[in-house]
This record gives structure tokens, C-alpha cells and sequence, in this order.
């Protein structure tokens, strides 16, 4: 027998579940306002998520899914993209999205099942939300194709829930991705679980990262409650596939600190006391005491901190709230570049219900 080839997939951590920094500050992190930056985001993010969870139980909102525990891997993420890179999420990224120019409102709006809230502003070229799973991996492909037969130096991110990745789209978006050489990078958010689903019951494989070696591309694994090392992962994994058309595939690791949506009850599928477990290795408090011991922050900044988003969270529900219903026939705006005629019909038909109702 010979050996005809060997694979390795690496682990990256910087900040360890003690909260200390593993050699030095990568490159992609050292300025020291970046890491309060990071910090200050992941704050914010959950105290967002807080109160969009309590909107969702007080029937102001619709289904949410929580972003509770995995605030590095999105926040992270944000970071590393440059401005004209292209962006295409799924549906927990609200940590990314919003370093991309989307509102805060305008997300609570989508999640009120409002499609407004799914428009970003007009110069954008990032991608909608993604609620069917697994089918984005194969847009990201798409779109970076179409940026090297340009010959663009700008680079895709595309991202899914461990749970997508046994999906046959997956597959088939790493494969071309790496028979074309196209410049993208999909992360994979490794919560553990793919809805009631454990991650040990998904695949047989050892890791998802090592998905990347039948498609002939680099995988790596990544701490997903570190976020300098998510941020440092994918900003190097980027640069790689805008400078040379290399794809990577990042496994990106966190718990689930939540239901997986506000749909769910996550209580009568997940083991007792691993949500605690996992709670002790969890980004925000692991940040918040680095930068504690390196005396760019203490109790008084987070005070203030907690106090600000507090106060900016409450503006952004308030603008949710206060914002005015899309007419019915709105429904038909983009079904077709023109309606045909039985559309036009049924929209007249809503029109003339609106004017009757409102006297």
C-alpha cells in the first residue's frame, strides 16, 4: 500500500478561555481602539438580542433566531471585510450586517415580517437574508465568478450554520469553488446544532473544515468565542482569495446559548448543564477581562457602556415600532417587471378594499 495523501486541519486561538493572549497581538488587531471597538459591538449585539427576544414574547415581533454566546464569530467577521468586498448571510449575522450599513431597525423590521427591512441601502451589493438552508453557498459562488471574470480584486464571504453544510448545495458550491479557483470564503458558525439536530448526528466527519479537502481547497478551524482570532482568520482568508483566487472554507466554533429560534424549546432535545458548561468560555466576558488586564477598560467604562446601548437600543425599537405599514398591494411591486393582467386585477381589487376600510 502507499500513501497517496495526507491532510491536516489546523485549530487558531488567540485569546484563550482564561482570557490569555496566546503570543502576539496579530496584525489584523494590534491597534488597541480596534479591540474595544470589537468589544463595544458584541455588547451591543447582545443587548440587542435581548431585547428582540422580549419583543418576539410580547407579540411585537415574529420568529427571531438568537444570537446569544456566538457574538465573536459575527462581530469577527464584520471586521475583517473590507468595503467592496460582497457579503452573503445567513440568518443569525446581524453582527456583521450592521458593520455593513444596515440598521438595527431595519432588521428588527424584517424579523416584524416586513421585506423593507431586507432592502439595504441603494450602493450595497451584499445579499439578503438567507432563510433556506444552505442555498447561499451557491449564490457566493455564483457572484464570485463573476468578480474574476472581471478580473475584480475583491473577494465573497458566504455563511451557514454547521447544519447547512450537509446540505448537497454546500457540497457543490465548495466544489466549483475550488475547480474554478473563484475568490470566496465560507464560514461555517458551528453553534452544535442544526436546529434539534447535534452536530455528532449531522456528519461522520471528524470536523466540518476537512469538507474542504474533496474540494481541493484550504479548511481550517477557528475559536469562535475568540474574536481577534476570527477576525485575524478571516481577514488573512480573504486576502487569499482576492490576491489569488484561493477559496477557504473556515469552521467557526461557538454554542448556541438560545433556542434556535424563538420558535423553538430547545429544553426537550439539549443535555442538562452543557449550556452552563459552555457558558464559561463564552466572547464577551473573555474579551472584557483581557482588556480589563491590559488596562483599557474597567467598571466604569462598561457602566457607561451598558447604560449607551441601552439607550441606542431603545431609539432602534422605537423607529421599529413607529414605522408605517406597507400597503397590501405591495405584495405585487415585484413580482414582474410588468403585471399581467390578473395581477393587475387582484391588485386594484386590494387597492379599492384599502379605500373602503378607510373611509
Amino acid at each position: 500500500m502507499n500513501v497517496v495523501a495526507k491532510f491536516e486541519i489546523p485549530y487558531y486561538q488567540c485569546l484563550d478561555e482564561s482570557s490569555i493572549l496566546h503570543g502576539n497581538l496579530p496584525d489584523s488587531v494590534k491597534d488597541t481602539k480596534q479591540l474595544v471597538k470589537l468589544y463595544r459591538l458584541m455588547v451591543l449585539l447582545r443587548i440587542f438580542d435581548t431585547k428582540a427576544i422580549a419583543l418576539q414574547r410580547t407579540g411585537k415581533l415574529g420568529t427571531y433566531p438568537s444570537t446569544r454566546g456566538q457574538e465573536a464569530v459575527f462581530v469577527g467577521m464584520g471586521a475583517a471585510l473590507a468595503n467592496d468586498d460582497v457579503f452573503v448571510p445567513y440568518y443569525r449575522d446581524v453582527g456583521t450586517l450592521i458593520q455593513r450599513g444596515v440598521k438595527l431597525s431595519d432588521i428588527l423590521l424584517y424579523w416584524g415580517g416586513d421585506e423593507r427591512g431586507n432592502c439595504y441601502h441603494k450602493d450595497s451589493e451584499d445579499f439578503p437574508y438567507s432563510v433556506p438552508v444552505g442555498s447561499q453557498p451557491l449564490h457566493g459562488a455564483g457572484i464570485a465568478t463573476a468578480l474574476k471574470i472581471r478580473g475584480e480584486k475583491r473577494a465573497v464571504l458566504v455563511t451557514c450554520g454547521d447544519g447547512a453544510s450537509s446540505q448537497g448545495d454546500f457540497y457543490e458550491a465548495l466544489n466549483v469553488a475550488g475547480a474554478w479557483k473563484l475568490p470566496i470564503v465560507f464560514v461555517v458558525s458551528n453553534n452544535q446544532w442544526a436546529i434539534s439536530v447535534p452536530r455528532s448526528a449531522q456528519s461522520a466527519s471528524q470536523t466540518i473544515a476537512q469538507k474542504a479537502v474533496a474540494a481541493g481547497i484550504e479548511g481550517e478551524q477557528v475559536d469562535g468565542n475568540d474574536v481577534i482570532a476570527v477576525c485575524d482568520r478571516v481577514t488573512l482568508a480573504l486576502k487569499k482569495a482576492r490576491e489569488k483566487n484561493e477559496p477557504v472554507l473556515l469552521e467557526i466554533l461557538s454554542y448556541r446559548q438560545s433556542d434556535h429560534t424563538t420558535a423553538d424549546d430547545a429544553s426537550r432535545y439539549e443535555p442538562q448543564g452543557i449550556r452552563e458548561k459552555e457558558w464559561l468560555k463564552e466572547p464577551i466576558g473573555r474579551m472584557r477581562k483581557y482588556l480589563e488586564a491590559a488596562k483599557l477598560w474597567d467598571e466604569e467604562k462598561e457602566k457607561a457602556l451598558q447604560a449607551e446601548c441601552s439607550v441606542d437600543v431603545e431609539g432602534v425599537v422605537k423607529e421599529y415600532l413607529n414605522t408605517p405599514p406597507q400597503s397590501p398591494e405591495s405584495m405585487f411591486d415585484s413580482l414582474y417587471a410588468k403585471l399581467p393582467d390578473i395581477y393587475l386585477e387582484q391588485r386594484e381589487q386590494l387597492i379599492q378594499k384599502e379605500i373602503v376600510a378607510h373611509g
